[in-house]
């Protein structure tokens, strides 16, 4: 009971979301506004908020499976209904720089136990509408939009925007189907 309590003072979270003992949220903004959890939602996986403007948001009625990571330094959108899988990871940012010179200043920072710097480093906003399901082991990277009603299959790798209904597999994703009814 502890334990969930203090998650919840690291975010925003319904009532009647659910954060179960293997959830972690780590708020390095320390604003429990970056992270917004909705009604009935079942937390099992990680969320991670990060400089310079990370935020999480998740809809009612998701699910997010154990092990699965979410990382976000500007923003990860998720709507109702979603299904996320386990072990799945969701990042919108490359985590650190592509030029080896920026990156080792900034592997130094982290190894000193600093705030390391995100001012070179790729990030996008991800947007994944209601009704979404993501298979296991799959990959959603910065700047994806997933459109309402997708499927996302098991170790898909996403790295562009998906259709709403589509169906994705593969490394990389293609589609293969629609899920409309």
């Amino acid at each position: 009971m502890l334990d969930e309590q203090i998650k919840r003072a690291m975010c925003i979270a319904s009532g009647t979301a659910r954060l179960f003992p293997e959830s972690c949220i780590i708020n390095s903004l320390n604003r429990p506004a970056c992270v917004q959890i909705g009604t009935n939602a079942l937390i099992r996986g990680d969320l991670t908020v990060l400089p310079p403007a990370g935020t999480i948001k998740i809809g009612s009625y998701c699910y997010v499976g154990d092990h699965t990571r979410i990382w976000s330094a500007i923003g990860v959108t998720i709507g109702d209904r979603v299904l996320i899988s386990h072990s799945v990871n969701i990042h919108d940012n490359d985590s650190h720089p592509v030029v080896a010179s920026q990156r080792h200043l900034q592997a130094v920072e982290i190894f000193n136990g600093l705030n390391h710097d995100m001012t070179n480093v790729a990030m996008a906003p991800i947007v994944i509408e209601d009704d979404v399901w993501v298979g296991f082991n799959a990959s959603i990277m910065k700047g994806v939009t997933i459109g309402r009603g997708a499927v996302i299959g098991a170790a898909a790798m996403i790295t562009k925007d998906v259709p709403a209904y589509a169906i994705m597999v593969g490394n990389p994703a293609r589609q293969i189907g629609t899920a409309r009814q």
